[in-house]
């Protein structure tokens, strides 16, 4: 049987956990209520160790992108190759490049997961062709836009009308054809990812491990 995936329930509180919002699991509001983590109060933190603090920086990373620790690996690795010593850049800026977080990031879907679902269903085109991999990722000057049936599926319509987060200055959004439409008009860095990062910590995890 498949995983399970997550309620709103258990979303909200892995966002508390953290005492970050994370966009790309979807509807905002998990700290408003409880700004502090499951099973405490409020009135005191737990105290973490440095270990602690960097391996919660990459599960944020990984949460927020719905990755898999094996798909994240490979992209770290992938980042890695070639010149240039900044690989963490290098990373988020694949994973802000992904198609389904374009989706995303672009207003078609609520969350991440929505936006996979619309990409394995075939709904997602690039360049317009269909491309129904979620981990495809996208250059700069690659239009992504809708399937016509996808755009009148109420999830992306009420995604359209109420998106979660704003088009980054990376992407470029309009409405073509009376279906949304974006251009990738650069590549992103780290200041593009949509949560408190803290890139020396991500880092550091890393040092002394094979991704």
């Amino acid at each position: 049987m498949g995983q399970k995936k997550p309620g709103k329930s258990a979303r909200f509180k892995i966002q508390r956990r953290f005492n970050t919002e994370l966009p790309g699991l979807g509807k905002a509001g998990a700290l408003e209520r409880r700004p502090y983590p499951p099973g405490e109060n409020g009135n005191k933190r737990k105290k973490y160790s440095d270990y602690a603090l960097r391996l919660e920086e990459k599960q944020k990373v990984r949460l927020h992108y719905g990755l898999k620790e094996k798909q994240l690996r490979r992209f770290i690795r992938d980042s890695k190759k070639g010149q240039g010593t900044n690989w963490v850049a290098k990373l988020i800026g694949r994973l802000e490049c992904r198609l389904d977080n374009l989706v995303f990031r672009l207003g078609m879907a609520p969350s991440i997961r929505s936006a996979r679902q619309l990409v394995s269903h075939g709904h997602v085109l690039v360049n317009g062709k269909k491309v129904n991999v979620s981990s495809f990722v996208a250059k700069a000057g690659d239009e992504i836009t809708i399937s016509d049936k996808a755009k009148e599926n109420q999830i992306v319509l009420q995604a359209t009308q109420s998106p979660r987060l704003e088009v980054p200055d990376y992407l470029r959004k309009e409405d073509k054809d009376g279906k949304p439409n974006g251009i990738v008009q650069a590549v992103p860095g780290v200041e593009h990812i949509p949560f408190a990062f803290d890139a020396g910590l991500f880092t550091e995890y890393y040092a002394a491990r094979k991704a």
